[in-house]
């Protein structure tokens, strides 16, 4: 069949055919993935990208508009550095396109040639030997092509032997690439997406099925991912709308908060990826640009050591809402999923994108109080599915089922995996912030202890029971505020100057357990039931967790010593998410019992 133009149509499953394809071949993108960082997730994020236009983009009347639905979906759901590279080259070729009825093979070799220079535009630092390199060369390629070509099949596949060349070059164009001996993963993923594409221009049949991607690997050997350390922590995207937005200005107001920066879209909406070790600042700028529509911030580090660095047999699990510090994370390589929090209008990742040193300065000035929402169960179950994919043994510790819907949707989100051989336990640690920071924590001992899972599963939910939380309220006006008391019952216990001490029963739920008229007085009762508390069985391990308040909090520690005769584990800024309900100021005392364990 020859096709010598290219009508809506055709257009629209061409490029389906070639998102086809890169789904594909996900596997195989994943496991050569070593530039910029070797996390493992091209693959998947480029199939993400796909997908997006897949289940977005449709068949419009005019070529140009098809075209448009295409960059907008592509431009959406874009993930990962060469997945926005990709969708911001379509969004050139849509900006590069005339109001043509049909493509015909000349106005498309100049429109794919034309797009080049806004997709070089969008990267801060263009690194040749990538993806970029490759799209540059097939589209000259398709340019030379283009009076010479019988039609558009012979166009695409003779182009293909240049950009199959080009891809073969990055191994040899970059170092990284070429001591892991792979070609750049993007600009594989871009050949795989020009294949699908030329696929369809030769049979003119479109397959609505997708195949699982292929466990072949094009290589000899795996890579070797030990290259380097990882300069900046978190794969940061974001998607903002606005009416004028500057590009170039963004750009440049970005680029001191890390590398591989990317901004790509138009005056009223952007796709920003950068890496960077302070995401929070990131979307702190962004949320002054415009609305934030979308956000992530992936975890690199743990990415990275999921894949290849693995320490032990077993991954730990929690959410944020667990309060332990990040060394301690990082030295047990604990895994920990960031509740969302909706603040002014924009979902935030709990300690990720609204960390506790900018939240609290910010919570006086809202006029609608923030709320969390508990994490999307697809979410957890693709979650899940990456982890397991490293670990057959995963033990998750959430906070109290009582106090969030998380237990329950990491429970639900594990049962196809548990069917398929994994182990997962999902232990409900009847606690939040500093007392289920502790239960992760000696969890993760255990499993460096080697330990195993049967055993570390027992011990910590033996150890629920004696692990509890004593948190010194200043006011009532925060959980007046979130929800968490009664407004009437706020009002009266304003009006008394009531400041008591909240902890938690054994479900979960919250209770007062002492209550006080003075600051003094509200210390005075925390210090006594742990006084009590050590000499009837012994805390053997306590921390501190404070609501921007490190001074009470280092007061709290004198006091603390002088009762127990040790240093707290850890003092850290509490969770957003915690604080919010205690309020700004407040202080938290959570220990743990160990003597029967």
């Amino acid at each position: 069949m020859s096709i010598m133009y290219l009508d809506s149509e055709k257009l629209y499953y061409s490029f389906l055919s070639g998102a086809q394809e890169v789904i594909r071949n996900k596997r195989v993108l994943n496991e050569i993935n070593v530039f910029p960082v070797a996390d493992g997730d091209t693959g998947s994020n480029l199939a993400s990208t796909m997908n997006s236009i897949i289940k977005d983009a449709k068949i419009l009347q005019s070529v140009k508009g098809t075209m448009s639905s295409i960059a907008d979906a592509a431009l959406t759901g874009a993930r990962g550095n060469s997945g926005i590279i990709i969708a911001q080259y379509i969004n050139g070729i849509f900006i590069s396109l005339g109001d043509e009825e049909k493509i015909t093979m000349s106005s498309f070799a100049e429109t794919v040639n034309d797009a080049v220079p806004h997709a070089y535009h969008a990267i801060a630092n263009p690194v040749e030997g990538t993806i970029i390199t490759v799209i540059k060369d097939w589209a000259e390629a398709v340019y030379s092509l283009r009076n010479i070509a019988l039609d558009f099949h012979e166009l695409l596949s003779k182009s293909m032997v240049t950009a199959a060349q080009s891809l073969k070059d990055t191994t040899y164009q970059l170092k990284v690439l070429e001591d892991s001996k792979v070609v750049d993963s993007g600009a594989k993923g871009f050949v795989y997406f020009i294949e699908g594409f030329t696929e369809f221009l030769k049979t003119g049949k479109f397959d609505a099925t997708v195949q699982v991607e292929s466990d072949d690997i094009s290589f000899t050997e795996y890579p070797d991912h030990k290259h380097g350390e990882i300069s900046y922590r978190y794969c940061t995207e974001a998607l903002v709308s606005s009416q004028n937005l500057d590009l170039d200005l963004l750009r440049e107001e970005l680029g001191e908060f890390g590398d591989s920066l990317i901004v790509a879209g138009n005056d009223h909406r952007a796709k920003i990826h950068i890496h960077s070790n302070a995401p929070e600042k990131v979307f702190h700028l962004l949320r002054e640009k415009g609305t934030i529509l979308q956000q992530k911030a992936d975890d690199m580090v743990r990415q990275n050591e999921d894949a290849y660095a693995r320490k032990y047999e077993i991954a730990l699990v929690t959410d944020s809402i667990a309060d332990v510090p990040q060394e301690i994370i990082d030295a047990y390589q604990i895994h920990m999923v960031p509740i969302s929090l909706i603040f002014d209008g924009t979902t935030y990742l709990d300690k990720v994108t609204m960390t506790p040193e900018l939240f609290y300065p910010l919570l006086e000035e809202v006029t609608e109080y923030p709320k969390t929402t508990q994490p999307n169960q697809k979410q957890i179950e693709n979650y899940l599915a990456t982890l397991t994919s490293h670990y057959d043994q995963v033990i998750i510790i959430t906070v109290a089922a009582e106090q969030s819907g998380t237990n329950n949707v990491f429970r639900k989100a594990s049962e196809k995996f548990v069917r398929n051989k994994k182990r997962i336990e999902v232990i409900d640690s009847r606690q939040n912030s500093g007392a289920e920071g502790l239960l992760v924590m000696k969890a993760a001992e255990l499993i460096h202890a080697g330990h195993d899972f049967d055993h570390i599963v027992r011990t910590i939910e033996g150890l629920r029971d004696k692990t509890r939380i004593l948190v010194s309220v200043n006011t009532l006006k925060y959980m007046v505020r979130s929800g968490r008391l009664g407004k009437i019952s706020g009002l009266a216990g304003k009006i008394m100057n009531l400041k008591p001490v909240v902890s938690l029963d054994k479900n979960g739920k919250g209770m007062i357990e002492g209550k006080a008229f003075s600051e003094k007085a509200n210390t005075r009762i925390i210090m006594d039931i742990l006084r009590k508390t050590d000499a009837e069985k012994g805390i053997t391990r306590y921390a501190i967790g404070h609501a921007n308040d490190p001074k009470r909090a280092q007061e709290f520690r004198a006091s603390c010593v002088k009762i127990l005769g040790k240093e707290p584990e850890y003092i850290m800024n509490i969770s957003p998410i915690v604080g919010m309900s205690a309020g700004v100021g407040s202080v938290a005392v959570s220990y743990m019992c160990e003597e029967d364990n």
